[in-house]
């Protein structure tokens, strides 16, 4: 049995402009705890030095830089924000000390986090600071199942209990969200996959910490009982009936909440608002694994480069976007964690209908959007639904999508083309 595990998602690698603070410095370990929850976190750490453009393994190729050569127009910003941003580059021009690009490592949500922030070090070292702060809290107060301390725990604690739980706002509107993709994907994209996500432990036996060296596949019995568990239209979410009271979820017994699938999305989306507040950064691009955020621009007015990594060898890429302003990019793929077992590859993107895993003649799939959230979990439905009904769900959200099949070939949706170039 072949065991396969990468902590950080291998979906997209960011380039950045030749000259810069590299990609190449010292990572560190980062442990993982399983799919749909997050791991520790090292102290935080800078690193400098310039590195070569696409070297190095698929993980340390997350923030490599290679210089971006052609500049076409903005199409994408308003010109009141455009506007914005060429104001705060001119402030950046006129201080040399923002000619810089500060970088950051660190761990947290279980996968590296990189940061690299055009900023005064003052400004950069304290918005990496609070952005550490932040993804620390919306793990083990929000989004983790194995924490007590947080609000996912507490509703799946509360399963089968006829009071149901009560859930503050931010997690009321992440949860409509989530319902609402579940409906729109006709059931593809599914938070209540916890006990499913569990039977298949795909992530433990990938990295090797199963208890037996036998990988054993679940039976046919234990899938469908798994399954008569799961279902988010037997989840029932009740808005607060007046102000000042809390919105109420209810799921029957035996039911758990895993939101791994848009957990790095909504860190993207986070990021995004607290980079919005911070008018001394005046661009950063930001990897949670292969959730990855660009904001801003960098000085010299160039495009953000991001990597989509190649299915069939992770040490390439399939093609570059080439990116200005805010934008989330997600990506899902059967090579991110798998096992492999008598020739047959069991990765951890799970089919809501059958309790296997995805076959959709698809190897990985990336969603460029605006909103963090959305790119996370479309990317997630849209391998499961395949390239046409995936093109349509993409299509209906307003988001630009890229698919790697099965015979290497690629299939994207026409606003893709204008930022995707072929390597």
């Amino acid at each position: 049995m072949k065991r396969f595990f990468r902590i950080i998602v291998f979906g997209a690698t960011v380039l950045l402009c030749c000259g810069c603070v590299g990609g190449g410095g010292s990572r560190g370990s980062a442990s993982a705890e399983g799919p749909g929850d997050f791991g520790g976190r090292e102290s935080g750490r800078e690193w400098q030095g310039d590195t070569a453009d696409g070297q190095g393994d698929a993980a340390a190729r997350q923030e490599d830089a290679v210089e971006e050569q052609d500049r076409e127009s903005v199409r994408h910003n308003d010109a009141a924000a455009d506007g914005d941003r060429e104001s705060v580059r001119h402030r950046a021009a006129a201080n040399g000390d923002r000619e810089s690009a500060r970088q950051y490592v660190d761990t947290a949500m279980g996968t590296v986090i990189q940061q690299t922030v055009y900023a005064p070090e003052e400004t950069a070292s304290a918005f990496f600071s609070e952005s550490m702060a932040l993804l620390t809290g919306l793990e083990q107060e929000e989004l983790s199942w194995r924490l007590d301390t947080s609000e996912v725990w507490q509703i799946n604690a509360a399963a089968g209990n006829k009071e149901g739980c009560s859930v503050s706002e931010d997690m009321e509107a992440l949860l409509q969200e989530c319902l609402e993709l579940y409906g729109r994907s006709g059931g593809a994209f599914d938070i209540t996959l916890g006990p499913l996500t569990r039977l298949w432990n795909i992530d433990k036996w990938a990295a090797g910490g199963a208890d037996d060296e036998n990988f054993r596949l679940p039976s046919a019995g234990e899938l469908r009982d798994t399954l008569r568990l799961c279902g988010s239209d037997r989840v029932r979410l009740v808005p607060a009936a007046s102000e000042g009271e809390e919105a109420r979820i209810f799921l029957p017994e035996g039911m758990q909440l895993d939101l791994g699938a848009v957990g790095k999305g909504l860190a993207l989306s986070r990021l995004s608002c607290l980079l919005e507040e911070e008018a001394g950064v005046s661009g950063a691009v930001i990897s949670l694994g292969g959730s990855i955020l660009t904001f801003g621009g960098k000085p010299d007015g160039s495009f953000w480069k991001v990597g989509i990594v190649n299915p069939f060898d992770t040490s390439s890429n399939v093609g570059i976007l080439s990116l200005e302003g805010q934008w989330c990019i997600s990506t899902s793929g059967d090579y991110e964690r798998y096992v492999e077992a008598d020739g047959v590859r069991y990765h951890h993107i799970l089919d809501p209908e059958t309790g296997y895993p995805a076959d959709s003649d698809v190897r990985g799939v990336t969603i460029l959007a605006k909103d963090g959230l959305l790119s996370d979990g479309l990317s997630t439905a849209c391998f499961l639904l395949g390239p046409e009904r995936g093109m349509e769900l993409a299509e209906e959200y307003g988001v630009e999508v890229l698919f790697v099949l099965s015979d290497g070939s690629i299939v994207m949706s026409e606003g893709m083309k204008a930022y995707f170039t072929k390597r």
